[in-house]
């Protein structure tokens, strides 16, 4: 193990705040991602708080401000249970950064994204203890660790709509896998909102804020938009991300790999946001002219991948794999990284590409 417990050969983009990605084998074929392989996204250090002394604060607009302790949650509300896929809002960057350069952001491959089973009570159960007043709108997570990307530094922040946070799938989680949640992964409480882009799922939560507005943290009004080519980051530039759009990658091989020729299995992981599931991967080694069908995985939920496998014949020499994917709805992944281009590198779910080297 690394630092933070993590599996050898994660790939660290940062050590300091901690930000790493598993290799694509320790995801491949795991319905589960073990907590040790699950990425992890971090703005500033990783806050130690004590479990007994921590509190959770419900204000804004509401008839009944809470403070609740861990006890609480477990004792005065139901207790629940999803197995839901967060995905980094940067995952496959390094996608789009081949098509334009992207400073001052991490290249993450396609492992900034993992599944756990999470557990915990349902956010719409303490909402509904607090009472939301007729003018809410939105529901605003705080945590305490502190981020010098934003300037002056600000502790991170975000939030949803409310008919969001009122889903059954949104979680205040204390459970990761049956264990508690690890500091690293944001004990003592975080936030789960399945089918969104990871940021949304606030570590460390220590308040809920009922408002008629989005939140103004650095976080939700600057960072995590989708920009327009040229724009710079500003308050309220560019579109928030929320919903997930449907996405796959090419697990193993690896990019860059040498496996003999001849008929070469191929897996990865295909995901589709906001509650619908993967309707069909297909996986081509002739730049396109033609395409396999995968086999899929059924989803464990509504919110979590699918695993998918194929087996190709592939010659000697180089050969670039490629996959695609279709969700529920018809929606398809763009064919070129350069139609979903941003200045942020964000949500890149153009076909994965993967080249590798075949021996004779």
């Amino acid at each position: 193990m690394n630092t933070w417990d993590k599996v050898p050969g994660m790939v660290v983009h940062e050590r300091e705040p901690y930000n790493a990605e598993p290799p694509g084998a320790a995801l491949a074929g795991r319905p589960l991602t073990p907590v040790a392989a699950f990425y992890s996204r971090n703005h500033g250090p990783v806050p130690d708080l004590a479990p007994e002394r921590w509190r959770l604060r419900v204000d804004g607009l509401v008839e009944r401000p809470l403070e609740l302790s861990l006890d609480d949650l477990r004792r005065c509300f139901g207790q629940t249970e999803v197995t839901a896929t967060l995905q980094c809002a940067g995952n496959r960057r390094t996608g789009l950064a081949a098509v334009r350069d992207i400073p001052g952001e991490h290249p993450w491959g396609a492992g900034a994204v993992s599944t756990a089973r999470w557990s915990g009570v349902r956010l719409a159960e303490v909402l509904a203890e607090a009472g939301p007043r007729p003018e809410a709108a939105h529901i605003a997570f705080s945590a305490p660790d502190v981020s010098e990307v934003a300037a002056p530094p600000e502790t991170y922040g975000g939030s949803v709509p409310l008919d969001k946070a009122r889903s059954p799938e949104v979680l205040l989680a204390h459970t990761m896998d049956g264990r508690p949640l690890p500091r690293v992964h944001g004990a003592p409480l975080r936030v789960v909102v399945p089918g969104w882009i990871g940021a949304r799922s606030v570590k460390w939560l220590t308040r809920v804020t009922v408002s008629d507005r989005p939140s103004d943290n650095y976080f939700q009004a600057t960072a995590y938009r989708m920009l327009p080519a040229g724009a710079e980051p500003g308050p309220g530039e560019g579109v928030p991300l929320g919903p997930l759009a449907v996405n796959c990658a090419v697990l193993t091989p690896g990019d860059g790999d040498r496996p003999p020729s001849g008929p070469v299995p191929v897996a990865g992981y295909a995901l589709a946001g906001e509650g619908r599931t993967v309707a069909r991967v297909e996986v081509s080694a002739d730049g396109g002219e033609s395409w396999t069908r995968a086999e899929t995985d059924p989803a464990a939920s509504p919110w979590a991948w699918q695993h998918w496998r194929t087996t190709v014949e592939l010659p000697p020499g180089e050969t670039e794999l490629i996959a695609r994917a279709y969700d529920s709805a018809g929606a398809a992944m763009p064919e070129s990284p350069a139609a979903v281009w941003n200045p942020k590198g964000y949500a890149n779910n153009s076909w994965s590409r993967v080249r590798v080297r075949c021996r004779g």
